[in-house]
């Protein structure tokens, strides 16, 4: 699945295929001490689900406010902190199955509804405080438009960043960076059942926290 960044559309933001992020960016959702921006509230250093809208119901939502002609079926809705990406099938080209033919079908599509996602991207922001960027696929042939990509700082002590520069030195990863993201990809596809149930206890966690008492 291939990923484009040009901008759009005078009104959109940097992914070129949405509203721009709160307050102008997309560094996060407010200014950078508590609230919805920055660190956010409790845990130090990251986010708290309890920050943001729930996204529980996103899923049904983009099923009921997409036009029904155009996906196949129900879109594919991935949440995270961030981000909301919707991904939906498209109808193949009769007779066609190539990917110059699919390819010409994803481009028609996203100009064709460019101005309509743009409004449902807004609609979307404000009810669940995130992004959204859209995807689509024909068979195996698939287009991510732009989208957002969060920088995430971290130290690394002298082993960690060994492990780094050995993927660098053995050509998988151009940069340490780069090698940074490929080591998260694959945790999160050796340990996906793992992941979501650590994601459904500290959702769990939130939700009792937030029913606690005001101090």
């Amino acid at each position: 699945m291939t990923s484009d960044k040009e901008q759009e559309h005078p009104e959109a933001g940097p992914r070129g295929d949405g509203p721009r992020g709160p307050r102008g960016g997309g560094r996060g959702h407010g200014g950078p001490h508590g609230g919805r921006g920055g660190r956010g509230f409790g845990r130090p250093g990251g986010w708290q689900q309890a920050d943001l809208p729930s996204a529980d119901d996103a899923g049904s939502w983009f099923a009921g406010r997409l036009p029904s002609n155009w996906f196949v079926s129900a879109p594919q809705v991935s949440v995270d902190r961030e981000e909301i990406i919707v991904t939906g099938e498209l109808p193949a080209v009769e007779g066609d199955d190539s990917e110059a033919a699919a390819t010409g079908r994803i481009s028609r599509f996203r100009e064709d509804t460019r101005a309509e996602r743009i409004e449902i991207a807004a609609q979307a922001q404000a009810r669940y405080g995130r992004t959204v960027a859209w995807a689509v696929r024909i068979g195996e042939h698939g287009q991510l438009f732009s989208h957002l990509a969060v920088p995430v700082m971290t130290r690394l002590r002298q082993p960690q960043r060994q492990v780094l520069d050995t993927l660098v030195d053995a050509g998988v990863a151009r940069s340490r960076s780069e090698a940074l993201s490929w080591a998260v990809t694959l945790v999160g596809e050796h340990a996906d059942e793992w992941l979501s149930g650590l994601r459904e206890a500290m959702a769990e966690v939130d939700k009792l926290r937030s029913q606690g008492p005001d101090l």
